[in-house]
Parts: structure tokens; sequence; C-alpha cells
């Protein structure tokens, strides 16, 4: 259980429709369907449909201060099936890194490696009430683009199971370069905060609207007013 999931749900309704990609940076394939994650007919690139227009109001913002940049768009709708291949994947991709054989982990071995896992990736869980928060439409991992055409360099690579993914990793760093990756971060939250959003605590690359983490956000901004969910999972 994460503290977000106290959070209850009224579930609004609102549709997930399709991001219309032209307004934005996207990598083609998909990643994760280039690792057969199992979406079936479901598309990643959806939301629903106010996150869909609070990301087109981000853009714009991002556009007034810098007119030739681009959100690129990661990952979005992500059913819980594919959800649950993910995090198999990232825990046999950290077993593999550390030279590791599944098969012989110990105990605590694979409960170190579960930990750092779920730090990074939420549980794919199947209770209504407690749904990962890309299961609801409500989230989206996105980076930023050049005038150039490249994808900026924010200190770590989306998905990356360290601190470095945290946002603030690079803050109190006095090197030239950590201040410019601090400062990409916050030039990709300050665009996504102003249309609405709010950003996972322990990744830069990750913003939500409407769903069980937003609504806890912003309750810990505003403790005199209470925000409730209102988007569950959809499958």
């Amino acid at each position: 259980m994460k503290p977000y999931h106290q959070i209850p749900i009224a579930e609004c309704g609102e549709p997930l429709i399709k991001i219309p990609l032209e307004l934005f940076a996207v990598e083609s394939p998909h990643p994760y369907e280039k690792l057969g994650a199992p979406y079936g007919e479901h598309s990643p690139y959806y939301l629903r449909q106010s996150a869909i227009a609070n990301l087109i109001q981000a853009q714009n913002y991002l556009h007034l201060l810098l007119p030739d940049w681009r959100i690129q768009i990661f990952d979005a709708y992500r059913p819980v099936a594919v959800q649950e291949f993910m995090v198999n994947y990232s825990f046999a991709e950290a077993v593999q890194q550390r030279g590791l054989n599944e098969v012989e982990l110990s105990p605590n071995q694979r409960q170190e490696i579960w930990e750092l896992v779920y730090e990074i990736w939420a549980v794919p869980s199947l209770d209504i009430q407690t749904p990962p928060p890309h299961s609801t439409g409500a989230a989206v991992d996105v980076t930023l683009v050049n005038d150039t055409g490249q994808i900026v360099n924010m200190g770590s690579p989306i998905d990356e199971l360290s601190e470095r993914s945290h946002p603030d990793y690079y803050a109190n760093s006095s090197h030239p370069q950590a201040q410019e990756y601090h400062a990409y971060r916050q030039l990709l939250r300050d665009v996504m905060l102003k249309a609405g959003f709010q950003r996972n605590p322990k990744e830069w690359w990750h913003f939500s609207f409407g769903d069980q983490m937003w609504a806890w956000l912003n309750n810990q901004v505003n403790p005199a007013d209470f925000f409730t969910a209102c988007y569950g999972r959809i499958i």
C-alpha cells in the first residue's frame, strides 16, 4: 500500500481517448510494445479526456518559453496486464545487471531487488481501490525534446532504478552539468504543474491528473481542501 491508496475514488466516467500525437514528440514504436508488453487492442497512447486537455496546455506553456521545444510522450495508458509485465521485466533486468541468477537468489536478495523495483513501479493490483496510476488513464511519462529535435538529457533515463530518478537528485550539486539537469527537470515540472498535473515524488518523468496520487499530492499542498480521485482503473 502506498500513502495515496488511502484516497477514495469517485469515478467520473470520463472517456479514455487518443492523444493527438501530432502535437507532441513521441517514441515509435512504443518502448514497452518493443519489449513484448501485452497491450492487445489497447493503445498506450491514450489518456482521459481532461488529462489530454491539460497535456496540450502544458505543451502551450512550454512553447511560450521555448517556441521550438516539445514535450515527448514516453508512456501513458497502461492496462494492469502491461503493468505486471513491466514489473516482472524490471525485476529480471535488475537481477541480470547484478550478475545474479533468479533461481539462485537468497530471500534477502530477492526482497532487496523487489523493494528497488517497487520504488519506481506501482504494484499491478487488480483491487479497484488500489489501481496502478497508469491503469486509470490519468498518468503520463514525459520528457523534453529541444529545438534541434534531440531528446534533452535529464541526468538519468526514464525507468532507471536508482536515486538519480528522484526529481531533486541534482538540486544541491554545484557541478554545472548537474545544475543543467536540474534546470531541465524543473522546466518540465513547471509547465506540467501549471497545467494542473502533479509529479511523482520519486520519478522526474511521471505526472498525473485526477488519480489517487494526484489527489494525495494536492492534499499535501492544500491540507485545508480535501481532494479525491475522479479516475479509477479502466482495465
